[in-house]
C-alpha cells in the first residue's frame, strides 16, 4: 500500500478513508509503483536469534516485497484487505497462499510464522492491535520488519515534486515507527537508491497515491497539471527524458519477546 502525508497521525476516519482507495486499481499499482531494495530483507534475515524461513507478508498488495522473499528461498503467506490486489499477486506468484484480512485479524494459527513483514503498509494499521495479532502468529522470538520507500526530499526538485503530489512517503530522519510491547530491540537500517523514470511514468505513479484515488476530479486535474508544468516547463524535461527519482528505503526490525 501506499504512504499519505499524514503518515500515524491520521485519524481513525481518514485513515480508514484514504486506505480504502487501494481496493481497486491493482494492476496500475503493481505497473508503476518501486520495487525494494535487496538490501532491506538481506539485513531484517541477519538480525535475531533463530533462522526465518516461514514469512507472513502483511498488506503485500500486488507482492512488491513479496519478490523479494521468494527470490531468497523463503515460504510466504501473503495478506491483503483488497481482493484486487491480492489477484494481481497471485497472477505473479501463483504457488504463493493468499489470505483475504488485516493486520488486526488473522485468519492463521498461534506460533505459526518465523517472521512478518509489513512493506508500505504500517501506517495503515491500528499499530497497537495488529502488533498484538501479529505477535500471536510469531514464533517466540520471531521477527516483525517493518519498511517504507521514502522519496529523498533533501534533494530540492524532489521534495517540491513530492508537495505537488501530495506524497506522503518522504523520508523524516526522527521519524521511529509505534510498535506494541509485545516487541522489543526495535533498530533500523536506510538504503539510497534510484529509480529511473520518464515523465510520463511519473505522472502515472502520482495517480497510483491515496490522495489522488480519493480526490475528486478538480483536486485530480490540478495535480496532473501542477505535475505537467513543473516536469516540462519548470524543469525543462522532453518527454523522453529518463530521470532518476532518488529514494531512502527505510527497514525496522523488532523481536518478539521470547
Amino acid at each position: 500500500m501506499a504512504a499519505t502525508r499524514d503518515g500515524p497521525n491520521l485519524d481513525e476516519r481518514r485513515r480508514r478513508e484514504l486506505a480504502g482507495s487501494f481496493q481497486d486499481g491493482g494492476g496500475h499499482y503493481d505497473r508503476v509503483r518501486p520495487g525494494y531494495p535487496s538490501s532491506s530483507l538481506q539485513w531484517l534475515l541477519a538480525g535475531g536469534g533463530r533462522s526465518i524461513q516461514a514469512v507472513l507478508d502483511v498488506g503485500a498488495g500486488t507482492g512488491k516485497y513479496t519478490d523479494l522473499l521468494l527470490r531468497a528461498g523463503l515460504d510466504v503467506v501473503a495478506l491483503d484487505p483488497s481482493r484486487d490486489m491480492l489477484a494481481q499477486l497471485a497472477r505473479r506468484h501463483p504457488r504463493v497462499r493468499t489470505i483475504h484480512g488485516a493486520a488486526e485479524e488473522i485468519a492463521l494459527p498461534d506460533a505459526n510464522m518465523d517472521a512478518a513483514v509489513v512493506a508500505q503498509a504500517w501506517h495503515w494499521c491500528d499499530p497497537l492491535q495488529a502488533s498484538a495479532e501479529i505477535s500471536r502468529v510469531l514464533r517466540p522470538g520471531g521477527t516483525l520488519g517493518l519498511i517504507w520507500n521514502q522519496l529523498d526530499v533533501s534533494v530540492p526538485w524532489v521534495h517540491r515534486l513530492s508537495r505537488i503530489m501530495h506524497a506522503g512517503d518522504v523520508h523524516r530522519p526522527g521519524f521511529r515507527p509505534l510498535v506494541g510491547p509485545e516487541f522489543s530491540s526495535l533498530a533500523a537500517q536506510v538504503t539510497q537508491w534510484e529509480q529511473p523514470l520518464t515523465p510520463a511514468d511519473l505522472l502515472e505513479l502520482a495517480q497510483s497515491r491515496s490522495y489522488y484515488l480519493a480526490a475528486g476530479v478538480v483536486d485530480r486535474n490540478r495535480v496532473l497539471g501542477n505535475l505537467r508544468w513543473y516536469l516540462h516547463e519548470h524543469l525543462g524535461h522532453a518527454v523522453d527524458d529518463v530521470l532518476q527519482l532518488p529514494y531512502l528505503t527505510h527497514t525496522w526490525r523488532a523481536d518478539k519477546h521470547v
